[in-house]
């Protein structure tokens, strides 16, 4: 294996004179899908584990939210007809006589996290169809396969990528998203959890849109409504302000159009109780945001097993690689890391390792390549057990830092 380190030669993150970034909270339609498909994946992993001592062959990354209808209105509303979820994919679901609970595994999973992150929604009314059958005799067979003191096999030919560090305004956005979050579970029960913000930055000016679905059950009256966007803007501007950006505008639900009673409201804080659908794949990368002006890939993380799915793996140890070798080299400025898979080849033994580095002050990337290699090393050494990590939440994807992240 040969890691090829270069310079990054282009500007990235806070160098850039425009810079867009986005992140879809916990209640997006799309974030639903790829937490429902984590959470089932890790479900099964652990009942494997406790079944059969070991992590058998599953992918249940394909998940579909099909929005419902709802009728909102202040201080109330009502559901008149319940979104529907559909979890499809590929699991093991027997071994020998022994059968696996895969649909009681996909319902309680998906019941004990709408509980926990949206309750006002009642999972109880739901339709969660499980479509889920075995996998295919070629890749259940290559992922029972491990060569003598080797690694697991590559159930895919596919890229990962990660950079570090978040640039101030990525850093801003997920804040930003996190702490309204919070305040929704708090002081500010009308805000909803499905909230979006998408931040803009010109030179050192940042502009944050907010979308956030509010609550009509905590809300009297369209005053009500307007003083609680007024609050949003308040907490938005100072989370940002305490990160450093002196130069912020906030606005808040831009589509409203109160004199004609055009607002965002809902009964359950969640768009997808009437008109917005979900899918896995199409919402935050592995490190909870969407950044197109840095690298990213079509990979859909959520779900994918985490013995062999490389598509899984690589974009998770990717970012862990690129923040360690930040941490460890005060002299590097930002790290880009690149790795591709080749199916049916040792995971711990990527067909390619590129390392784009951007020094500070004009320094000579030779003078810390031997340190970088080290790093990457190491971090690859972790493939093995990396899995570990992720059952038992010390790696979570969708949250930064992945690597000891709290949940909301």
């Amino acid at each position: 294996m040969t890691i090829s380190i270069s310079p990054i030669r282009a500007l990235v993150g806070d160098a850039l004179e425009t810079e867009i970034v986005e992140r879809k909270g916990l209640g997006h339609p799309d974030t639903i899908c790829d937490e429902i498909a984590e959470e089932f994946s890790l479900a099964l992993s652990r009942n494997y584990m406790k079944q059969f001592k070991e992590v058998l062959h599953h992918n249940v990354d394909k998940v579909l939210l099909v929005a419902g209808t709802s009728n909102p209105r202040f201080s109330g509303g009502e559901i008149v007809q319940p979104m529907r979820l559909i979890l499809a994919g590929r699991a093991t679901t027997t071994v020998g006589n022994q059968i696996v609970p895969v649909t009681a595994l996909a319902q309680q999973s998906t019941s004990a996290w709408f509980k926990k992150y949206l309750p006002l929604v009642d999972i109880d009314n739901i339709s969660v169809e499980v479509a889920v059958h075995p996998g295919s005799t070629d890749l259940t067979d290559l992922f029972a396969r491990a060569p003598s003191q080797r690694s697991r096999l590559s159930n895919d030919t596919s890229c990962g990528v990660g950079y570090a560090p978040l640039s101030r305004l990525e850093t801003i956005v997920s804040a930003v998203e996190k702490e309204l979050g919070a305040a929704a579970l708090g002081a500010h029960p009308s805000f909803g959890r499905d909230i979006k913000v998408m931040g803009i930055r010109r030179a050192s000016h940042m502009h944050l849109t907010v979308s956030c679905a509010m609550v009509g059950r905590w809300l009297k009256d369209i005053s009500g409504y307007l003083d609680e966007k007024d609050a949003i803007v308040r907490l938005a501007r100072s989370i940002a302000k305490q990160r450093g950006a002196d130069d912020v505008t906030v606005d808040v639900n831009v589509a409203d159009d109160p004199d004609r009673g055009s607002i965002y409201l809902t009964v359950t804080g969640a768009s997808a109780e009437a008109g917005d659908d979900g899918q896995t794949g199409r919402g935050n990368r592995v490190n909870g945001l969407i950044t197109p002006y840095r690298p990213m890939t079509m990979e859909s993380v959520a779900g994918k097993n985490p013995i062999t799915h490389v598509g899984k793996l690589y974009n998770v140890l990717a970012g862990l690689i690129a923040q360690a070798i930040v941490d460890a080299l005060p002299k590097v400025l930002a790290v880009e890391v690149y790795l591709v898979s080749n199916i049916g080849r040792p995971i711990n033994e990527p067909a390619a390792v590129n390392i784009r580095v951007a020094p500070r002050d004009g320094s000579d990337i030779d003078q810390f390549s031997p340190d970088i290699k080290s790093i990457c090393h190491e971090q690859l050494a972790r493939l093995d057990t990396l899995w570990r990590d992720l059952l038992d939440g010390t790696i979570r994807i969708g949250r930064w830092p992945l690597l000891n992240a709290t949940t909301k």
